[in-house]
């Protein structure tokens, strides 16, 4: 799969999926521009795919404002001159059950979560429709055939399912595909604080045994934004180790 000599755009590349995604590029060749809003993990991603001897850049980039969305791109076709594939993983898991879910809880988690997905989409279509080429992968998660305890994350990432639909059929024509990849419990910062009770709970419910890693997910990131995936498109992946299936 082939992604040498193109130009990415990685966020929430800090930590777990989205900094493997960014590693991932970078040694299949790709010039790679990562943001999120942590500024000094942020910067470690640029140092180790330097090390690599890639090519990278840190943009620092709150994607519920959709104004600094549109800068983050015009940063990195400022610094590289074109953009060829998004990678859009920024997001955040607030668990909180029906009953006591509040407003302003609900709000941050579509603000970030869907709003945020809809504004990098949005930032980067235009360039990638005067190039007429672009590949554009949304992080949705398994949560969004819906989880208990879980409806503010739930019901934002069930839009980003329905936001990379509608997408891929209306910038098809423009030679840009939009997938989505929909993880089950995979190794981040943000499952780390788990209970080992609670952790080994939800591996006796995975077909395959464990949860997965950053790297499992980044591997069919890969397959999806390759030169060779250019007729796959508005699909969701589901990597949960059987758990769904």
């Amino acid at each position: 799969m082939t992604v040498n000599g193109r130009v990415a755009l990685v966020t929430g590349a800090s930590s777990g999926i989205g900094k493997a995604v960014a590693l991932q590029l970078a040694a299949g060749g790709a010039t790679v521009a990562v943001a999120d809003i942590n500024t000094d993990q942020l910067h470690k991603t640029v140092n180790e795919i330097n090390a690599l001897g890639g090519v990278s850049m840190a943009i620092i980039c709150d994607v519920s404002k959709k104004a600094e969305c549109e800068a983050m791109v015009k940063s990195t076709i400022n610094a590289y001159g074109h953009l060829d594939i998004l990678v859009h993983c920024a997001g955040i898991l607030i668990d909180c059950s029906l009953k006591k879910l509040t407003e302003e809880t609900f709000d941050k988690v579509h603000r970030i979560n869907l709003k945020g997905s809809l504004f990098c989409v949005q930032a980067v279509m235009e360039a990638m429709k005067e190039q007429q080429y672009g590949r554009v992968v949304l992080l949705s998660s398994g949560a969004y055939l819906g989880n208990a305890g879980q409806t503010a994350y739930s019901t934002a990432k069930a839009g980003v399912v329905a936001l990379t639909k509608v997408a891929a059929k209306e910038l098809a024509k423009y030679n840009i595909t939009v997938n989505s990849i929909a993880p089950g419990m995979v190794q981040t910062p943000m499952t780390a604080g788990m209970p080992q009770e609670a952790y080994d709970a939800i591996c006796m419910k995975i077909p395959l045994g464990r949860i997965g890693l950053p790297e499992d997910v980044a591997h069919f990131v890969m397959a999806f934004v390759a030169d060779e995936a250019g007729y796959v498109t508005g699909q969701v992946l589901l990597i949960d180790g059987g758990t769904r299936s």
